[in-house]
């Protein structure tokens, strides 16, 4: 069996409790919805990974991975060039108290490289003894984010779905609720009432919550701050920098072309180290 196989079926079957994929996807791939047998956890060591499923879409930077259980159906997107190391976890080496819905892991130094490693094993043999103890470490080095930064839920309405699916499109539509209210045929209090109800917050943030994700490939893939905050619809890079600050808790430099994914090898962490 191939040590860099690209194949998913090879992971499942793997002896390995835990077994990483290397996988490299060019800019704007799509994988579409599919489940897996063993639970997962998505982790990109450079790029951006969108991953949606019926419930939601989430961005995955290199400082975040998403655990998603087994059984539920996912599709990807490339953001951007992304150099994936996707952990497949089997049903028997999963700890009880790992979330049977998808989450968010803060990823560490640590756990980059002990995935790193995990991808390196080979899969057609027993691991070594070494080799048992590093996958050992790697549930206990599993943080969970408390908060939904890279999260987007998809809501139920379908007037607001319809919103939601333009805006994440076109991040940089400057339309306020009431045309959004005569594009979608409700009143603009109803959307209000409705953003409230899915999202637990008003229109606004959600566009800025929207907008900051959108940044996030664009940023690391090395583009200038000032075209990034024209194209979202900002008068000025401090205006965009401010919003940006206010719903990432970070500068946008912090995902910038210095930092750029590809700029450090397998040894270093790409981007930034996680917060």
């Amino acid at each position: 069996m191939d040590l860099k196989s690209t194949d998913p079926r090879d992971y499942e079957a793997s002896p390995h409790g835990y077994a990483a994929m290397p996988k490299e996807f060019p800019a704007g791939s799509r994988v579409p919805p599919h489940v897996h047998g063993r639970a997962q956890l998505i982790y990109a060591t450079s790029g951006v990974m969108e991953v949606t499923t019926a419930d939601g879409l989430w961005l995955l930077p290199p400082q975040r991975a998403l655990w998603m259980p087994a059984g539920i159906a996912h599709a990807m997107v490339a953001r951007c060039h992304v150099s994936l190391r996707t952990l497949y976890v089997a049903p028997d080496a999963c700890p009880a108290a790992f979330p049977d819905a998808p989450r968010l892991v803060r990823v560490s130094a640590l756990l980059r490289e002990l995935i790193l490693r995990v991808a390196r094993m080979p899969l057609d043999r027993e691991p070594s003894e070494h080799e048992r103890r590093i996958v050992a470490l790697l549930p206990y080095e599993i943080a969970w984010e408390p908060g939904g930064l890279f999260h987007l839920p998809i809501p139920k309405d379908r007037r607001l779905a319809r919103i939601c699916r333009s805006l994440i499109d076109d991040p940089g539509d400057g339309r306020d609720l009431e045309a959004w209210a005569a594009e979608v045929g409700a009143s603009s209090r109803t959307l209000a009432r409705l953003f409230r109800r899915e999202f637990g917050s008003t229109f606004l943030i959600w566009r800025k919550q929207v907008r900051a994700l959108s940044a996030v490939p664009r940023l690391a893939a090395g583009e200038p701050v000032g075209v990034v905050s024209a194209d979202l619809g900002y008068e000025t890079p401090g205006a965009f920098a401010a919003m940006f600050r206010q719903m990432m808790g970070a500068r946008p430099s912090r995902y910038g072309d210095r930092d750029r994914p590809g700029s450090t090898g397998e040894a270093g962490l790409t981007l930034s180290d996680p917060a």
